[in-house]
């Protein structure tokens, strides 16, 4: 059995890694990125807390020796359903069995002008461009002699009350106490503003009450201006406009609203639910396919008798999904029935600051808050990292950051565009 899986996240890894050395399967993962990464720890590189290596891992450096998995660098064009085949931007692939593991982009919701100007938190470019444009504008504001322009060169609006927000937020927070004050001395007297804008009523929504007011209360507590029931309409000229009418000046817009699937050519039209998500049966086969399968961000799956709207799009899901997919690869094997997908909820965190986090688990259910629940954060994270390097590193940069309440890492690091290089080449 010949399976391609188009995606390297949490879906697609744990598909390949669950069918690694079974000798009637060939597994091919495609990606874009020659490289693995922890979305959720994304926010720590954009801050400069840890660096891009802690938290990613090359597809091939992963793979190398195992016989039955093949790794290819490409970006899908179009299915050829008809045909059993892909077409990616540097050739084809056939398939018995093709794999959707392609998670989710940042949705703008339309709004063109933030859309070109905001800086978004998805993907590991993303973090690198955030830490480069924050630690920019600090330099540009330590200098800078209108007070009005300085501001807004300090000021951070974060839109999204997700974790990812309320995670980016409070780190910015306990930075701008601590380490901008002690590196940046010319702006000890600077006035400045961190807001996490939110167009529902709590923050960290899919939580639970006590969660959602333990989060509000810290980040307060931190100084963070959080403005709930309120949505960002626009982004012109470094102006943040809001829904109730407010205006907030900022040159840094995180966006961390929210994410939308993505639209692929060749899968059928009827094939698409809610959110662009490509709607599955209890089995993860497409609708309206044959030998399509969807895991992850990327599918919405109604068939689930305890999350009949769908899963959430987080990260137990696409590993669950995965793995169940991989058992159900092994079962067409041997002819035998394959095996529904049920969700098992562990439960869900949020980490908002040094010794800060909330922790909900549903069964029993149970909530926990404070340096508990923070260490309970930590040791989660730290275990869902793929490899033994990836969490030796993580760990100490962690540990250098509690012990001197600092890191090293505050570079500015970006291609120089004046220096000639060999033409790009299509692989």
């Amino acid at each position: 059995m010949d399976i391609v899986i188009i995606g390297g996240g949490f879906a697609g890894l744990n598909l390949a890694k669950e069918l690694l050395d079974h000798k009637d399967v060939h597994v091919t993962l495609v990606d874009k990125n020659n490289y693995n990464f922890f979305p959720p720890l994304i926010y720590q590189v954009a801050t400069a807390f840890l660096e891009p290596s802690s938290i990613s891992y090359p597809f091939r450096k992963f793979f190398a020796g195992k016989k039955n998995l093949q790794f290819r660098l490409g970006k899908l064009q179009r299915v050829v359903p008809e045909e059993n085949k892909v077409i990616l931007h540097n050739g084809e692939l056939h398939y018995d069995q093709l794999v959707f593991a392609t998670g989710a982009e940042t949705s703008y919701f339309g709004i063109e002008n933030v859309k070109k100007n905001a800086i978004p938190m998805k993907t590991l470019n993303d973090a690198i461009v955030m830490r480069n444009t924050i630690l920019k504008n600090l330099e540009k504001a330590a200098i800078c002699k209108d007070m009005r322009e300085r501001r807004k060169l300090l000021t951070i609006v974060v839109a999204g009350g997700g974790p990812t927000g309320v995670e980016v937020s409070g780190m910015f927070a306990e930075m701008k106490k601590s380490v901008f004050m002690k590196e940046y001395p010319e702006l000890v007297t600077a006035a400045s503003n961190i807001y996490l804008i939110d167009g529902g009523p709590t923050l960290l929504a899919p939580m639970s009450e006590e969660s959602q007011k333990d989060t509000l209360n810290a980040l307060t507590d931190l100084g963070v201006v959080v403005k709930l029931n309120n949505r960002v309409l626009d982004y012109v000229d470094d102006t943040v406009f809001l829904e109730n009418g407010e205006t907030i000046q900022t040159k840094n817009l995180i966006w961390a609203a929210g994410v939308s699937a993505m639209i692929f050519e060749g899968i059928p039209v009827e094939s698409y639910g809610r959110g662009r998500r490509m709607a599955t049966d209890e089995y993860n086969k497409v609708n309206a396919t044959n030998n399509i399968y969807a895991i992850g961000d990327t599918c919405i799956q109604l068939t689930d008798k305890n999350f009949p709207q769908g899963h959430p799009q987080v990260a137990q899901v696409a590993i669950q999904q995965g793995l169940n997919l991989a058992k159900n690869f092994k079962l067409m094997l041997k002819n035998k029935p394959l095996k529904a997908f049920e969700y098992n909820d562990k439960g869900s965190m949020a980490i908002i600051g040094k010794n800060k986090a909330v922790v909900d688990l549903p069964k029993p259910k149970m909530h926990f808050k404070g340096f508990f629940a923070w260490a309970i954060w930590l040791f989660v994270h730290l275990i869902s990292l793929i490899t033994y390097r990836n969490r030796i590193k993580t760990f100490y940069n962690w540990m250098i950051a509690y012990l001197a309440r600092d890191q090293s890492l505050r570079m500015i690091i970006r291609p120089d565009k004046k220096v000639k290089t060999p033409k790009e080449t299509s692989l």
